[in-house]
């Protein structure tokens, strides 16, 4: 592996796993009142783009991090947006409240 591919692999896995901490604290508290809509808003667009990006340049690394990361900043949206009856159920079916 060359470094050029290294360093993409590195910041693709870097960015990818830098949404599951909030994803994971959402889940664990419930709570999404400090969260940005506007900017996870953007930030799906952005990732959604990155991916057809991906696809119409037939490039499995970028379709492939970039959907991760949309996934996970896409469940961090719906979150923000979801009635706290609905989150809590979201987060219940993924982990119970202690």
């Amino acid at each position: 592996m060359n470094l050029v591919s290294i360093l993409g692999t590195a910041a693709a896995i870097a960015s990818t796993v830098s949404f599951a901490p909030q994803a994971l604290q959402i889940i664990r508290t419930r709570q999404t009142k400090d969260i940005s809509l506007g900017m996870y808003t953007i930030t799906v667009i952005g990732f959604a783009l990155w991916c057809a990006y991906g696809v119409l340049l037939r490039q499995w690394p970028l379709i492939a991090s970039n959907t991760i990361c949309l996934a996970l900043s896409g469940f961090i949206l719906m979150m923000k947006l979801l009635p706290r009856r609905a989150k809590n159920k979201v987060a219940d079916a993924i982990t119970p409240e202690p």
